[in-house]
């Protein structure tokens, strides 16, 4: 047999034998089963895609919408008179609306920045290296996730109080540095990655921080993008009463609080206070959803 000859059927086994794999692995599923299937999907999707709908639908209803019985899910009359009158009853407070805003910002950004490093750079240490007490201290940080901000807090207060740093915003952003689901997100995510990229880029002449910020850091991007998602969830919310005193140094949260409990003439600024506070963690979350989606469809790391 020539050469040509093999050739020619070592192409037709390896064809025969690629079809007979793709077939295999096609789904077993009918097209009644795939209508299903999407359809609940689609039912899934509109039960947990409702309440923001219908926040926004009240935020943009006139005030005697907001009080019809039935309610109606949509606005009949959709107006912005609720956060022009918010942004009106902001303005009138002593303490300006960009000064709230420019304290939630610095809080959330700063607090949010420093959580990210320092549980990286913790997580990293413990997935990647063997020290006396390891296993132990990753276990302390597995315990503290079980305990509330309810039940720490009086610890906190203590510490701060101590510290001098009650009534500023270090009373909020080192608190944030610390929380240990960060640093249990990270650690567990680092595991995966491939020892022998560390021990590669350590033979080429990489020093420590250059392991880390160069290709530890870039090949963890899904699990430090949603530790951002948590991080600004949490600390954008925080109303911060019980470090900070001084009004000047109030978090958005707290301020537009107030407004909401200032009864029913102030009903449509309240459903207009619930959208402002969700949209910039909604935002958040849809920009880090589609850059964790990219980066694990790119990646595919192995060891």
């Amino acid at each position: 047999m020539s050469k040509k000859s093999k050739k020619r059927e070592q192409e037709v086994v390896e064809a025969v034998y690629h079809k007979k794999l793709i077939k295999r692995r096609k789904p077993n599923r009918s097209v009644a089963g795939d209508f299903f299937l999407y359809l609940f999907l689609f039912l899934v999707a509109v039960v947990m895609f409702f309440p923001v709908v219908f926040a926004v639908s009240n935020a943009l209803k006139p005030l005697d919408e907001l009080f019809k019985f039935p309610p109606k899910i949509l606005a009949q009359n959709p107006t912005l008179d609720n956060f022009s009158d918010l942004f009106v009853t902001m303005g009138q407070s002593w303490v300006t609306f960009s000064r709230y805003l420019f304290n939630t910002v610095f809080i959330t950004a700063v607090g949010t920045f420093g959580h990210l490093i320092i549980a990286s750079m913790g997580a990293f240490v413990l997935a990647k290296y063997e020290f006396p007490g390891n296993a132990t201290f990753f276990k302390l940080v597995t315990v503290a996730m079980m305990f509330t901000g309810y039940v720490t807090q009086i610890p906190n207060y203590l510490i701060l109080n101590g510290l001098g740093w009650i009534d500023t915003y270090w009373a909020i952003i080192i608190p944030a540095f610390a929380s240990p689901m960060g640093l249990f997100l990270m650690k567990q995510f680092m595991e995966g990655l491939p020892t022998s990229l560390i021990e590669a880029a350590k033979i080429d002449g990489a020093n420590e921080w250059r392991v880390f910020s160069g290709i530890v850091m870039p090949n963890v991007k899904p699990a430090w993008m949603t530790l951002i998602i948590f991080s600004v969830q949490g600390l954008w919310n925080n109303k911060a009463a019980t470090y900070i005193y001084s009004e000047e140094k109030k978090m958005l949260a707290y301020a537009i609080q107030q407004i909401q409990s200032g009864g029913i003439a102030r009903t449509g600024q309240a459903a207009a206070v619930i959208v402002v506070l969700m949209a910039v963690p909604i935002a958040i979350f849809i920009f880090s959803e589609s850059q964790i989606l990219e980066t694990m469809a790119s990646s595919g790391l192995k060891d």
